[in-house]
């Protein structure tokens, strides 16, 4: 019951400064090792160790001030400690923030205005945007949508039908350290190994959980099903990330167009392979039907998630 009434409630209210968030401090003490465990000047072996160090010190914290937070909670009335623990749970998921996001990049692309497009954009990627055409924008917005479907919604989802506040939590946690010290570049390279190969463990099951119900909500939608199946079979593993290619094969079939190619990050170009090559360049709509698909297939995925612990406790008692 809690976790629906947090999806709910990331649908009315998408923007985490408006409750607490867990993530920010989480986020702060990541910061505060990075800075002091971190020296890009140091032998590859000794950053790989201290990268891993810094994992083992923040996931037992977060899960332990997850523990407390339930114990003092136990202590409140229980509307109140209800309450708290759905803004929590609330906290891990993105939905809403990650639709609002994408249009925030739709609505100048629609209206012409390519500078605040790729400004908005800036604020969602890590690519270089500055000279990012109407077609490149929208496809860097779609590949967000796309990713960020199962990293900011259905992977939390996971682990909070699985164990609840802790559990959602410590996933954050994880997905957190990854997109603050998970890049390829000379201060994160190896420092930052040890938290990218956590993250996808973490969001190796969801990702492939997530395919089949991202099918069902294609296929509710009138998308292309059947090649956004063909698109995961072919391309899905093409992408450097295990777990990302997956969705965005996905959505690109689905869409009908092609992801992947080229990107800047940092001035360094980077060639990914292309995602459903058989499809057109993406369009500013092409935005719109990928939040559309990410909303359904986060509902969904709830309603199967619950569905499944219903149908687990049943058995329970029967047995």
């Amino acid at each position: 019951m809690y976790i629906a009434l947090a999806f709910l409630l990331d649908q009315l209210i998408g923007d985490p400064r408006h409750l607490p968030h867990p993530v920010v401090l989480t986020g702060r003490l990541i910061d505060w090792l990075d800075k002091r465990l971190n020296d890009p000047g140091k032998p590859a072996g000794v950053l790989l160790l201290r990268g891993g160090l810094l994992v083992l010190l923040v996931l037992p914290v977060v899960y332990a001030a997850a523990l407390l937070l339930l114990q003092f909670f136990s202590l409140l009335p229980s509307v109140l400690a209800g309450l708290l623990t759905v803004i929590l749970l609330k906290s891990a998921l993105a939905a809403r923030g990650l639709a609002d996001a994408a249009l925030a990049v739709l609505r100048p692309l629609e209206a012409g205005n390519l500078a605040d497009a790729r400004l908005a954009l800036s604020g969602i990627v890590g690519r270089d945007t500055a000279e990012l055409s109407k077609t490149e924008v929208a496809r860097a917005a779609v590949e967000t949508v796309a990713e960020n479907t199962v990293d900011g919604v259905t992977a939390p989802l996971f682990y909070a039908l699985l164990g609840g506040l802790p559990l959602a939590l410590l996933y954050k946690a994880v997905n957190t350290m990854d997109s603050m010290l998970g890049y390829k570049n000379e201060r994160y390279l190896h420092f930052g190994t040890a938290a990218a190969r956590l993250d996808d463990l973490a969001n190796w099951l969801p990702a492939r959980l997530s395919i089949p119900v991202m099918l069902l909500s294609a296929a509710l939608l009138r998308l292309d099903t059947a090649s956004a199946w063909k698109a995961v079979r072919l391309d899905g593993r093409k992408h450097q990330s295990p777990n990302s290619g997956l969705p965005e094969a996905l959505f690109a079939g689905a869409l009908g167009i092609t992801l992947g190619g080229e990107s800047r990050y940092g001035g360094r170009l980077v060639q990914r392979p292309p995602l459903w090559s058989a499809g057109r360049a993406a369009e500013p709509a092409d935005i719109r039907s990928a939040v559309r698909l990410m909303r359904l297939t986060s509902l969904l995925f709830l309603l199967a998630g619950l569905l499944v612990q219903v149908l687990l406790q049943r058995g329970g008692k029967l047995l």
